[in-house]
């Protein structure tokens, strides 16, 4: 490989002039690098690329800059094709592919670091519909906004380029190349650049268990980049432990350093973990985690790795003396359904072996997972392991994200599906809780537009796309009725990714969702006993059927956390040892969800010679202070 490289394969400007290639193409003779000046051009210059070992084929061409459209024409087919690497699609994922020199950018905020672990509160966005103009550079423009909201870390959904004109992104075919739909590779980093001169880390959501099936060339080159022996239930799985797997690593973890370097971003969020499949050692988990960590260690800071596994497996987790993969955090799913089926009352599908519960709630913020190896019936089988050794940092909780909103028929928010006094309740329960807190785009403002599944496939797969989806949701009784089954949107109807964008504007007639939010975030992140994120210092106790507490002991002070999702009530006796103030000092309300200025009905919790009085559908802060003060 030429020394003068950076990654092992693509199309890199040299300094000195001219473009060096690298594919692995181990199926084909020949490989020829095509110039081309727009999509529709057949013909053009052609540079004939050396074969090397092991089935690349490199070469320079000295012609090319960065700007240059090129294909890729192998063997003697007429065919041309994207460059598997490629940095940029401006066309499209079937056009031709875009040299691009990341160099010419200059990043102004190289010394940004990230935040401390536990101030940090996550934002779950995605560029075609946070904004009205769904680009990287009107998101860039609302990056002070969330900052001055206490966001510390932006969750960039995929934007690795995808078939047709919007999408998620987790269906992505050129996944070095970012999406032409939102911008320029530059304008992403200068969204990131911008994140960093706020204070704000920026991570990627990357999807390494499949590829989606419009504009996949892979397999044009070789056949061991998919597996033989491990399928997933989106299509074909990488082949990460098979025959002639080594080169198909190397453009996975290549891809996962390439982000971190030539973008900055700060981390990834691993999408499905569990469908990334490897028997092989060390599994590309635990690879993926160190090449993140040496990337970003040049840089001079850590990455923050969080993954999606739904299996609960602790491992990824856990370091690697510990034979563990060296992730930073996983999704809490427990908490999410918990909470939901507390708040909606509904149990239907996979939250039917949830109960909603003040236990359930208690254990899902102290020990992470509520199943941990025990027989989960939706699934007929054990979930999950061991993990009560895992810290409150190895987790993030959410009441939304893009998965469960949608999830629907119609992808309500929950502020339309549950009241407003329990969604305030357990809003403050999830900010103020030890682990790291994840908002979803559009949930601080309580956002009137819903969040749905949509994507732009070809049209011969967009009538079965929303047949599956159909099926897919009809695990949910309620929807599976004809009547609603009819009801849900078509995903490839432009209709249904325009309903999905966000009015920003609300963020002023919702004043009072978001100003609960902001505040709830400042006392997380400047309390000296929220902002410490031990779940260690946490004890739960319940009060009533749907009321309990959590008190938080420590060094720093003393806190209450009242919580109470049914009617209002008196406890008396208050028969429970964690309400018992230290001596000489008294417990003082600071905080209740039920303050006008968040909507509320302006209830405070009130304790009168030792006796409790709780609000309906409320949360309430006490601290302990000195007697006098």
């Amino acid at each position: 490989m030429n020394p003068a490289r950076r990654f092992p394969i693509g199309a890199e400007p040299l300094e000195h002039g001219g473009v060096h290639f690298r594919v692995w193409a181990p199926k084909r003779k020949r490989v020829q690098v095509v110039e081309r000046k727009a999509q529709q051009e057949k013909g053009g210059a052609t540079f004939l690329l050396e074969a090397e070992v092991d089935g690349y084929f490199s070469g320079f061409v000295p012609s090319l800059k960065a700007g240059s459209l090129y294909s890729l024409r192998l063997d003697d087919e007429d065919k041309l094709y994207p460059d598997p690497a490629s940095r940029f699609q401006p066309e499209g994922v079937h056009g031709p592919s875009q040299v691009v020199e990341p160099r010419e950018f200059r990043f102004r905020h190289v010394d940004f670091r990230g935040p401390f672990s536990a101030a940090r509160v996550i934002y779950e966005l995605h560029f075609g519909t946070f904004t009205s103009e769904g680009t990287y550079a009107a998101a860039t423009r609302e990056l002070p906004e969330l900052r001055s909201l206490g966001i510390t870390t932006i969750e960039l959904m995929p934007v690795a380029d995808f078939s047709g004109d919007f999408g998620w992104g987790y269906d992505g075919v050129d996944l070095w190349a970012p999406s032409r739909l939102y911008g320029t590779p530059d304008e992403l980093r200068a969204f990131v650049d911008v994140a960093h001169g706020l204070q704000m880390e920026v991570i990627l959501d990357v999807v390494y268990n499949h590829l989606g099936p419009d504009g996949n060339y892979l397999q044009a080159f070789s056949d061991s980049y998919f597996s033989k022996k491990h399928e997933t239930e989106w299509g074909d799985s990488p082949n990460f432990d098979g025959p002639g797997c080594a080169p198909v690593r190397e453009f996975f973890l290549g891809n996962a350093r390439y982000w971190i370097e030539e973008f900055q971003f700060d981390g990834l969020r691993i999408d499905a973990t569990q469908s990334i499949f490897d028997d092989s050692s060390p599994h590309i988990l635990a690879e993926l985690s160190e090449v993140a960590r040496s990337a970003t260690r040049t840089l001079g800071k850590t990455p923050y790795l969080v993954a999606e596994n739904e299996p609960q497996d602790g491992r990824i987790v856990r370091a690697a003396r510990e034979d563990g993969f060296g992730c930073d955090a996983l999704w809490n799913d427990d908490f999410h359904h918990s909470a939901i089926v507390a708040l909606t009352g509904r149990r239907e599908a996979y939250y039917q072996d949830y109960r909603g519960t003040p236990q359930e709630l208690i254990s899902a913020l102290k020990w992470g997972y509520l199943y941990q190896g025990q027989y989960y019936p939706w699934q007929k089988q054990c979930r999950g392991e061991y993990a009560l050794d895992l810290e409150a940092k190895n987790f993030v909780t959410y009441l939304q994200n893009h998965d469960q909103v949608a999830n629907s028929a119609s992808g309500q928010r929950l502020h339309r599906l549950t009241s407003p006094g329990e969604l305030r309740a357990l809003t403050t329960l999830m900010l103020l809780a030890p682990a790291t807190p994840m908002l979803f785009q559009g949930q601080e403002f309580a956002a009137s537009t819903d969040f749905l599944y949509f994507a732009d496939p070809p049209a011969e797969l967009a009538a079965s796309l929303h047949r599956d989806r159909c099926k897919f949701l009809e695990q949910f009784p309620s929807i599976a009725l004809p009547s609603v089954k009819a009801q849900v949107p078509n995903p490839s109807n432009r209709e249904t990714f325009e309903r999905s964008k966000l009015k920003l504007s609300e963020r002023k007639t919702h004043a009072e969702s978001y100003a609960l939010h902001r505040e709830l975030i400042a006392l997380r992140q400047n309390d000296p006993v929220f902002c410490l994120q031990r779940a260690d210092h946490m004890h739960g106790s319940i009060l009533a059927e749907r009321a309990f507490l959590l008190r938080f002991i420590s060094p720093q002070g003393h806190r209450l956390l009242l919580v109470n999702l049914g009617t209002e009530f008196e406890l008396t006796p208050p028969a429970e040892p964690l309400l018992a103030c230290p001596s000489g000092m008294s417990w003082q309300a600071t905080f209740s969800s039920e303050d006008p200025k968040f909507g509320g009905l302006g209830a405070a919790a009130t304790f009168t010679e030792g006796r409790f009085h709780l609000p309906g559908r409320s949360s309430h802060v006490l601290t302990a202070v000195a007697n006098g003060k």
